[in-house]
């Protein structure tokens, strides 16, 4: 016990090829050519900063936090990497390799969720209780998490078209199945973050009705003047037209009489 405690937190030379990487990595995606990058500058300058790693068995460790570092370093062909050793159990372990990636700024919207579900799991804490462990809003970390409910499809849509979290939040104020079609046209259009809200929330409001057309008769007033010019005109030459106006409850009933004799007489002349 007293050797545990003198060796923690000492840098050592562990070769590489003895560390494993943590599951707990909250990070499914590395940049390649950014690895390329820190791997020359290693070459050049070394590791400045050591990876941190817990032992797992007899020349095993297992890493706790610096993946990136670690990757690199092999790009670099570096045998041996400056580590520091602690002696973490497995629910210490987990939290400090996904607060690490947490605090990075470069991991996208779902790894970051992703870490911060399985941060609340590791906890075994509701989601307020660990929105104050991390000193974030909560329903800053409850959007986060809503991520989570696009399929894996839809957020390698977001991310290989450069959507942000915003709009990936955006859709899913969406059925499920009208999703993918949504981030589609969010896409195709290049609608920034504002033109996204504002065509879900089109979406979302009930179709219109169809605007009833207007009758060929636009003023009913015409229609009527109509009809009792062409009586007049019957009754002047004689014909015994008659015509009968009611207003009922919803509508107008407009009665027109012509005797059959005399529509037969005028027909003979």
């Amino acid at each position: 016990m007293f050797e545990r405690r003198k060796t923690e937190g000492k840098v050592y030379a562990l070769p590489i090829q003895q560390i494993e990487p943590s599951p707990y990595q909250a990070r499914q995606y590395f940049d390649q050519q950014e690895l390329e990058g820190l791997a020359q500058s290693i070459r050049e300058n070394g590791l400045l900063q050591p990876v941190t790693v817990r032992r797992i068995g007899p020349e095993r460790y297992e890493l706790i936090a610096g993946e990136r570092r670690l990757r690199a370093c092999k790009l670099a062909g570096m045998q041996t990497i400056p580590a520091i050793l602690r002696e973490y159990e497995d629910a210490q372990t987990a939290a400090l390799s996904l607060l690490e990636n947490l605090q990075r700024m470069d991991l996208n919207p779902f790894e970051q969720a992703q870490g911060l579900k399985d941060l609340i799991a590791l906890w075994d804490c509701t989601q307020a209780e660990a929105a104050r462990r991390l000193g974030m809003a909560q329903p800053t970390l409850a959007n986060k998490l809503r991520l989570l409910q696009l399929t894996e499809d839809q957020r390698a849509f977001v991310l290989d078209n450069q959507l942000t979290e915003r709009h990936a939040r955006a859709v899913l104020r969406l059925p499920e199945e009208k999703r993918s079609e949504a981030l589609v046209t969010i896409s195709r259009r290049k609608l920034n973050a504002r033109a996204t809200d504002q065509y879900i929330q089109q979406l979302l409001e009930p179709p219109k009705k169809p605007r009833r057309k207007l009758p060929m008769v636009k003023d009913v007033r015409i229609f009527f003047n109509t009809i009792d010019h062409a009586i007049r005109l019957l009754t002047d030459n004689g014909v015994p037209a008659t015509a009968r106006k009611e207003e009922k409850e919803g509508y107008i009933e407009y009665t027109v009489r012509i005797p059959t004799e005399t529509v037969g007489a005028g027909k003979g002349q």
